[in-house]
């Protein structure tokens, strides 16, 4: 997992929860790489998992909350961080599909060992999206965030349901509808 998730975990639990909770994480959790990340770097993601069950012990908030609730914060770093991305698209629909064919091949040729959830575009119309999400991480939660503040940032208004295709949550059908 691309280093720049771990430091934005680490930047959102010292706002959103303060640097006690942050530095307590941190000791509490058995971290291959110290807690030392770097932007670039590529880190184990059981890491993450680790972080975020401490994270999850320390606050009683339960795991897939915060896993959506950092989908949300991470929203922002995107649009901070490569507004390009989000000046190209005009509505949130055509972002949201676009994410396979076109964000992430720009996201690999700047990190070409990024491992990625893949996107598979079902349908896509006007007043309905149909979004399946595949990976092995299973942090549905966090695309769910994402989409979210993608509808927000466009000042669209949707609801969002998603099934779960598989017990895991490896394996998730969105459907997006205005």
């Amino acid at each position: 997992m691309k280093g720049i998730v771990f430091t934005e975990f680490l930047e959102m639990v010292e706002q959103k929860f303060g640097l006690d909770v942050l530095d307590s994480i941190l000791e509490t959790s058995d971290l291959k790489s110290n807690g030392i990340y770097t932007a670039v770097g590529t880190y184990d993601f059981k890491e993450m998992v680790a972080l975020i069950t401490s994270l999850s012990k320390q606050t009683n908030i339960e795991v897939p909350t915060l896993i959506h609730a950092y989908g949300v914060y991470f929203f922002d770093v995107l649009v901070k961080s490569y507004p390009n991305i989000f000046d190209y698209y005009t509505t949130a629909f055509d972002l949201l599909a676009g994410i396979e064919k076109h964000i992430h091949v720009q996201v690999r040729k700047i990190y070409p060992d990024a491992e990625l959830p893949y996107f598979i575009v079902h349908e896509e119309m006007q007043n309905k999206l149909v979004l399946e999400y595949q990976s092995d991480r299973a942090m549905y939660g966090f695309a769910l965030g994402l989409m979210e503040r993608t509808l927000e940032h466009y000042q669209e208004v949707a609801s969002i349901n998603y099934k779960l295709l598989d017990a895991t949550g490896t394996n998730v059908m969105f459907t997006i509808t205005k």
